[in-house]
């Protein structure tokens, strides 16, 4: 059985990346600052604490380990950017030191391959509508991008015939939490049916289970490369609850459409090369109407 493991297991993307790895055989173990509730998880996973203030990680962490998913991120609770709060600082020295010492660790133990959870945000700032492709130049723009494109060029500096790196440039996920957990949309959703005005508004978006095989494609093909870009469609607020105000039977005026034209959608074919086939819209109508259900 293939042993991978898999850092921030318990966040809201990582769970989704825990149980695709299960359900395609892995032993994982988990590790995160807390242990997983009982139950967090579809089957057992080994637990191990981790402290990315640290700035060192004992090899032995990954012994016998073939695979090693890096999606832990410490940051200010629901923010990505701006995560850094009043300490940027320190924010540098979790989440990049911190990294940096993990994929040492990892390559020390003799781990064969890393994904790193990275984010559209080390692309910056492009011009209104712009398309974003793994081709293009970096430039980001705040901490939070700087620190995710500098993890993407040390773990690529890092690979070589033993060890190889490959970073997912992941946007917007969504889907249902886990135990306890609220998901991405549910005070969106409160406020709409409490007849709140919600303000217009449109994204790229990607459910997790989608992110989980693409973890597992970059974990496992013969030879992807070593950036990819993970997302799927563009949702935009109208119709995201055009689709509650039908389930729920909701009066309240829906908000405005956004302008779809500005959005910097990311390019995926790199992926979808590698086999990879998202759920698009049949999988957002089928989400929603869990999650709508699943609150009454």
């Amino acid at each position: 059985m293939t042993r991978t493991i898999v850092s921030g297991g318990t966040g809201y993307v990582g769970r989704f990346i825990v149980e695709g790895l299960l359900k395609a055989g892995h032993e994982v173990v988990v590790l995160g600052r807390t242990p997983p509730a009982e139950g967090f998880f579809s089957a057992p996973v080994a637990f191990a604490p981790l402290d990315l203030d640290s700035g060192k990680v004992d090899p032995d962490l990954f012994a016998s380990a073939s695979f090693f998913v890096h999606a832990a991120f410490d940051h200010i609770p629901g923010r990505y950017r701006g995560g850094e709060g009043s300490d940027p600082a320190a924010f540098r020295r979790r989440n990049l030191d911190g990294s940096i010492a993990l994929f040492d660790a990892a390559k020390a133990a003799g781990v064969r391959r890393t994904v790193f959870l990275s984010s559209r945000a080390a692309y910056g700032t492009r011009a209104p509508g712009a398309w974003l492709d793994e081709a293009d130049e970096a430039l980001p723009d705040t901490i939070y991008g700087e620190v995710k494109l500098a993890g993407e060029n040390a773990l690529a500096q890092m690979s070589d015939g033993n060890f190889r790196g490959i970073s997912l440039r992941v946007t917007g996920v969504y889907g249902p939490a886990g135990q306890g957990k609220a998901h991405k949309w549910e005070e969106l959703f409160a406020n709409y049916l409490a007849g709140k005005p919600i303000a217009p508004r449109a994204g790229t978006e990607v459910h997790g289970d989608d992110v989980a095989t693409a973890v597992r494609i970059a974990l496992e093909h013969a030879a992807p490369p070593g950036l990819l870009n993970v997302s799927d469609i563009l949702v935009d607020r109208h119709d995201l609850l055009a689709m509650v105000r039908q389930l729920a039977g909701c009066p309240h005026p829906l908000p405005k459409r956004a302008d779809v034209s500005l959005i910097n959608a990311m390019r995926t074919d790199r992926l979808r090369a590698l086999g990879w086939s998202p759920g698009g819209e049949a999988r957002l109508s089928a989400t929603v109407a869990r999650l709508v259900k699943s609150a009454e």
